[in-house]
């Protein structure tokens, strides 16, 4: 396990943490150290434009971290052509950072003599494998605002690092990456791994929903609070790190920028292709069950940032009606057809008031728990029986509403048709599906969050979105 005094740096080093910033010294206790209640960001802003120039390596701007393993051939030119294309390009302080896992060849070596050969570089040991390892270990001590990595093999073309970073430093992104697979790339590469990276970014489309581009190119960013934020709900310390850091931030509202990049592979690459792509799936796994039964704290990001216009109040407009309304009626529909085909089903069986009331009470559990995720907002397990139990009370609503009309219904025409009996119960559901909007909205699922925008998100898990 790497621990401080593990980390060697070269002159290039600038320490853990300047011990001001911006008077937001040891944000990472309490509440953040800034009066931000825990786990909210600061609003994004545009960083100073440029340092003087006696401190054009005290406090870098920007970050770069190069993670390397028994790289010793391509490191030095991989590291002077980056240094080189910032020192020419870059209009802020920079730094490189080499991160070495655990090489056993000359490798540290090589590091240790660029650090001493180059301003603004540094060299970081880590006694353990792992690319995310790498990352967490030194976008957590940095001092830069932006942090970002890249491939020891340089195959995304500089060019696009201003491009990837720019979004963060004005403030407008949080993240930014690098895509290979967006329609303006240009990109060299054999056809088994273009068809194993399309392959996997549509695996995690329909899997986790995830809406970025390409989740495994060696080219991101990432502004520092962010950064402190997130890592510590990553659990993965190896090639799936970005794809889950990519997941939580998406499922978090925060913004990810992609860059389309010119890309040529590497074809002396040492990454066993089977074995990440496994280790990638166990992955994808574990992130779509904490997901599914909401043991992420994404909530503790929700809305972080004080200048999002959504959460402005307006005089007059009722908050988050609109979008209620849309989720409410599409999860109404499919409910209706579920309830409808329940019913059906236990008809060959059982009589019409039993059908009807098997029928709702399996819906009703169904259509509360997909409201209170898809309508509502609301996340984690705490107080999902209560709001259950308070659903199966507006469930006994509609039960009373359908059953009073199948029996008029019988009392009127004696043996009425199957149809006729799905066009009474269609019916009588929809004069039952506005109070029953009424209810969620206003007694089990109230709106607490609109209204305390300011509080504490660990103090009720419940919080709607």
């Amino acid at each position: 396990m790497t621990t401080d005094s593990s980390l060697r740096s070269g002159p290039g080093t600038t320490g853990r943490r300047s011990s001001s910033r911006d008077g937001r010294d040891g944000r990472d206790g309490g509440d953040g150290g800034d009066g931000r209640a825990h786990g909210q960001l600061p609003g994004r802003e545009h960083l100073p434009a440029r340092q003087p120039v006696a401190a054009a390596f005290a406090v870098p701007v920007l970050d770069v971290v190069v993670p390397v393993h028994n790289e010793e051939k391509d490191l030095h030119p991989c590291v002077v052509r980056l240094h080189g294309h910032l020192a020419r390009t870059f209009p802020y302080p920079f730094r490189i950072t080499v991160a070495d896992n655990a090489s056993t060849d000359s490798t540290p070596a090589v590091a240790a003599a660029l650090a001493a050969e180059l301003p603004g570089v540094r060299y970081v040991r880590l006694e353990e494998k792992g690319r995310g390892r790498a990352l967490r270990t030194v976008w957590s001590a940095s001092d830069a605002p932006v942090l970002a990595y890249m491939d020891v093999d340089l195959s995304t073309d500089l060019n696009a690092l201003l491009p990837l970073v720019a979004p963060l430093i004005s403030g407008h992104s949080d993240l930014a990456i690098g895509s290979r697979l967006a329609r303006s790339s240009r990109v060299v590469r054999g056809r088994k791994r273009e068809f194993i990276s399309r392959a996997y970014n549509l695996i995690l489309r329909s899997s986790l929903a995830a809406g970025f581009s390409d989740a495994q190119c060696g080219f991101k960013a990432i502004r520092r609070e962010v950064a402190e934020r997130l890592l510590p709900m990553v659990e993965d310390s190896g090639w799936f790190f970005d794809t889950e850091l990519l997941v939580l931030a998406e499922r978090a509202g925060l913004r990810i920028h992609e860059v389309p990049v010119d890309w040529i592979d590497d074809p002396d690459s040492t990454v066993h292709i089977v074995r990440t792509a496994t280790e990638d799936l166990k992955g994808v796994w574990r992130v779509g069950r904490a997901l599914a039964v909401g043991a992420l704290p994404l909530d503790r990001l929700a809305r972080p940032f004080g200048d999002d216009p959504r959460d402005r109040a307006l005089t007059g407009v009722e908050r988050g009606l609109a979008r209620q309304l849309i989720g409410f009626c599409a999860v109404g529909v499919l409910s209706t057809f579920f309830y409808l085909a329940l019913y059906s089903l236990f008809r060959l069986g059982v009589g019409p008031q039993v059908a009807n009331g098997g029928a709702l009470l399996v819906s009703a559990v169904a259509n509360t728990a997909a409201n209170r995720r898809l309508t509502f907002g609301v996340r984690g397990r705490s107080g999902a029986v209560r709001h259950q139990a308070q659903g199966l009370v507006v469930f006994a609503i509609g039960l009373a509403l359908t059953s009073g009309s199948l029996a008029a219904l019988g009392a009127a025409s004696g043996s009425p048709s199957h149809g006729t009996e799905l066009a009474v119960l269609i019916t009588a559901n929809l004069a039952a599906t506005v109070l029953r909007f009424l209810l969620l909205r206003a007694w089990v699922f109230p709106a607490r969050a609109c209204s305390e925008p300011d509080s504490d998100s660990d103090s009720d898990s419940e919080d709607v979105r």
